[in-house]
């Protein structure tokens, strides 16, 4: 069974795009892929979320949404707030089980990060994780305060028993500062596991036929790709000296 959750260190560090990369270098590669969100807060019935989002990117994917909640909160509280049911991990778990017959890779992208409630007892997109024993791809931002962010969310996922097979910067900037310089050189020692590419900061309002061809090239190859994080430490290192 081929499923990886993917988490973030936070909101807003690029979890949605990350994940539609990961989508459209596996179709790209001929695999089939489902992309599943638990809990997706902050959008009305109508709107399109994260899952819709991915799809616009990355083209041909299925996807499925197991909760929808209009105010952008964590959750367990946009649930209750709303006064509806919440998804508990178990759901998440029997959700991807079923998709992962029928497609190559089931994408689970989380709500904030790893460890935001899901519902009233605490369970997480961990526990989740957990019950499939699946892999957890960690999306991070590029600069200030990022180290901390992530060494933080290894702990967690190591003390859980989970699998992490790397790190990916979710944004990272045109221009960096010393702290983005500093860190992509820093976040494979601070994670303990390697860094496994960097998507461009806008790469969700690129068109989708250039994001789609342009996707293996932001990803290391164990996430399908063609970055090679060597190469990119070198890049950053020719960088102009900051003033």
């Amino acid at each position: 069974m081929s499923v990886l959750f993917v988490t973030g260190t936070g909101t807003e560090v690029g979890k949605t795009v990350t994940t539609a990369a990961v989508a459209a270098a596996a179709l790209a590669a001929g695999r089939s892929v489902a992309v599943l969100k638990p809990a997706q807060t902050g959008v009305g019935p109508l709107e399109p979320g994260d899952a819709a989002e991915v799809a616009r990117l990355a083209g041909d994917v299925t996807t499925a949404e197991l909760g929808r909640y209009p105010e952008p909160l964590a959750p367990a509280t946009a649930a209750r707030r709303a006064g509806r049911t919440p998804v508990g991990p178990e759901q998440v778990a029997d959700a991807a089980r079923k998709l992962a017959p029928d497609y190559d890779l089931v994408l689970v992208e989380g709500a904030g990060g790893l460890l935001v409630h899901f519902d009233d007892t605490g369970a997480t997109l961990a526990d989740a994780a957990g019950l499939l024993d699946a892999p957890v791809l960690v999306v991070a931002a590029a600069g200030l305060g990022t180290l901390n962010a992530v060494a933080l969310t290894g702990e967690a996922l190591r003390s859980r028993g989970l699998r992490c097979p790397g790190v990916v910067i979710g944004s990272w900037p045109d221009q960096p500062g010393l702290a983005a310089r500093c860190n992509a050189t820093d976040l494979p020692e601070c994670a303990g596991v390697p860094l496994l590419g960097a998507v461009p900061r806008g790469a969700g309002a690129m068109a989708p036929t250039v994001f789609r061809t342009a996707a293996a090239s932001w990803l290391a190859p164990g996430l399908g790709g063609t970055w090679n994080a060597d190469d990119f430490a070198a890049r950053v290192r020719k960088l102009p000296e900051l003033p």
